[in-house]
């Protein structure tokens, strides 16, 4: 599994923007994620589409899934790090198109807080985002997640790593399924999917779930 590289503070978000400085960032992938790709592809959920939507990734590094996402659903899509860094390598990616040429004009990416973020969207993807936070922030994701999310709108949940029976903890935290759920409310979200993805690659396979939350 990707390891959270020692510069990493658990309670220092900009301990982040380190690791990219410094190119340690074993999480980052140059395609977006397969599991991803596999609730787009399969329309086991309707999905928002069209230039007159928007979408929001939290914690988007690097920006592949920010860009796949625009490029598959054609709408307007944000990409959010507190890594100035890591919006730095968002941008020249796409500047230098290795990213799908359909996603240009439909992508942007900026160096914020999530938890100040106003606006709202058709849709927001989250993967990794939960487990990099301190577990006591988890109520605000939750609540964040509820303001940023239109009424209707969709919150795509790929939970990884998920905490084997023998670990306590992630990196870099203790990430279970349930976790989700004891944050975001029953009277404000309906979970319409919740499957193992059948295309998890390496050391995915097992580890990780696909959640899509609708927003009441």
């Amino acid at each position: 599994m990707e390891e959270t590289p020692r510069t990493i503070i658990n309670d220092d978000p900009y301990s982040w923007d380190i690791a990219w400085c410094k190119n340690i960032t074993p999480w980052d992938k140059d395609k977006p994620q397969p599991a991803l790709r596999e609730l787009i592809e399969s329309n086991a959920v309707e999905l928002p589409r069209g230039k007159d939507k928007s979408a929001l990734v939290p914690g988007c590094g690097s920006g592949n899934d920010v860009a796949y996402l625009a490029a598959a659903l054609g709408m307007s899509t944000v990409g959010v790090d507190v890594s100035e860094k890591a919006v730095e390598v968002a941008a020249e990616r796409l500047k230098v198109t290795l990213m799908p040429k359909e996603a240009h004009g439909l992508v942007s990416f900026q160096a914020a807080d999530f938890f100040t973020l106003k606006g709202q969207y058709d849709l927001v993807y989250d993967y990794t985002f939960l487990v990099a936070i301190p577990p006591n922030r988890r109520p605000d994701w939750g609540r964040q997640m509820a303001a940023l999310v239109k009424r209707g709108g969709l919150l795509v949940t790929l939970a990884y790593p998920l905490a084997d029976a023998d670990k306590g903890w992630g990196p870099p935290w203790f990430l279970r399924t349930e976790h989700y759920d004891e944050v975001l409310r029953a009277e404000e979200w309906e979970k319409e999917i919740n499957d193992v993805p059948l295309a998890s690659e390496g050391e995915h396979v097992g580890r990780e779930r696909m959640m899509v939350w609708r927003r009441k």
